[in-house]
């Protein structure tokens, strides 16, 4: 049976990701100071003007202004409205209410006498989901892969100035076609790039299959019959927080698996680890990447459950889509075997206090090595359930 499957990524320029990389930013310069912070920073750009939201307690001293205008001078907007110097900053943060912190300082367990680990209980209720399969290296699915490092390169090609009419923002999407569950080739490239004036769509559209889409996806997957998709309206000069507004958290999708499993619904940015809607689902890709590299399946979906100031999850669900060696209830019982998953665990294995934060932004938080849920030091261990 063949079938099509599409996902998209953003560039760092792209309104909601300008307010995911602020958002991020200021969380690394709190926890930087103070690593015991707890943050839940939202951003909102429109047209000339940034809000910066949200709830911080901290002992950190931070420029919330300063961090955001650093961040638009890098990202690239220097000229317009929404130029870093010129645009309207807004920083509306208050502490942490007292009600959320009763649970995040001791856990339910913890208060009837727990462990060391029981101390902190889970910042907020709710459901996150791990997932992994063989379809690449990254052990990721291919579309959003594709689709990410097409955005990747759009920015490269702007950084080094390659193409001299690029401009940050810019939308990639990439539909690949399925025999069963093998990829064997892709059927759409849609890439939306903003640009300068000078320049003609017909170069546009030249150097955006040449040095964009054929530099990136495999020729092998490439044919005569793949369709490309550029400035698909003939136009994007105004882009960014000029063009369209942006919002912290509103690229969930974008941000892990390119819709091939489900999401919790918690975005990431912005949010200290206590914030399960984070670290949880940072463990759950961990989970799930170690046990599809050990070989107890090819593909594996992983969904946890947190009740707000309980530590412990309330539930732990897999669905392996029938690759699994063992049976799906036999590896939800090694995942809580092997893995701690109440949150003071989390932060500590993953070291989830460190500054780490502005760097998964954009371009996905999973799938690169940099990061320590990508580590597969469980791999080995794992196989005995074979």
């Amino acid at each position: 049976m063949r079938r099509f499957f599409t996902s998209e990524s953003v560039t760092e320029g792209h309104p909601d990701k300008v307010c995911d990389r602020i958002s991020d930013s200021i969380l690394d310069e709190l926890l930087r100071q103070d690593p015991a912070t707890r943050a839940a920073v939202e951003c909102c750009a429109a047209y000339n003007t940034l809000f910066i939201t949200g709830e911080v307690t901290t002992r950190a001293m931070v420029d919330y202004e300063a961090v955001a205008r650093r961040v638009i001078k890098e990202i690239g907007y220097h000229a317009g409205d929404f130029a870093y110097d010129k645009c309207n900053v807004i920083a509306l943060v208050h502490a942490q209410s007292p009600d959320i912190a009763l649970g995040v300082d001791s856990s339910l367990e913890n208060r009837a006498g727990g462990e060391a680990s029981d101390l902190i209980g889970a910042g907020d209720q709710g459901m996150m989901f791990g997932y992994a399969c063989r379809e690449t290296d990254e052990l990721m699915p291919l579309p959003i892969v594709l689709a990410h490092k097409l955005a990747f390169r759009l920015a490269q090609l702007r950084k080094e100035k390659l193409v001299d009419y690029l401009r940050p923002d810019g939308k990639t999407q990439v539909t690949v076609e399925y025999e069963g569950k093998t990829p064997v080739r892709v059927d759409a490239v849609v890439i939306s790039a903003q640009h300068n004036t000078h320049v003609t769509h017909e170069q546009i559209e030249r150097d955006m299959i040449e040095f964009v889409a054929k530099a990136v996806i495999p020729a092998e997957l490439l044919d005569e019959n793949t369709k490309y998709f550029i400035n698909p309206t003939g136009r994007f000069e105004i882009g960014g927080p000029e063009g369209d507004s942006g919002l912290t958290g509103r690229k969930i999708v974008v941000d892990t698996y390119g819709g091939r499993c489900p999401h919790g619904g918690g975005a990431f940015s912005g949010k200290d680890p206590t914030k399960v809607d984070r670290s949880a689902a940072y463990m759950a890709r961990y989970i799930c990447k170690n046990m599809v590299a050990a070989g107890l399946a090819d593909e594996m979906e992983l969904q946890v459950a947190y009740a707000i100031g309980v530590a412990r999850p309330v539930s732990v669900f897999v669905d392996t889509f029938g690759t699994g060696k063992l049976s799906d209830d036999k590896i939800a019982e090694v995942v809580k075997k092997e893995f701690d998953l109440r949150p003071a665990a989390i932060i500590k294995k993953l070291g989830l206090r460190a500054p780490i934060y502005a760097k998964t932004s954009s371009y996905g938080h999973f799938g690169r090595d940099a990061y320590p849920w990508e580590a597969l030091d469980r791999t080995a261990d794992l196989k005995k359930y074979l």
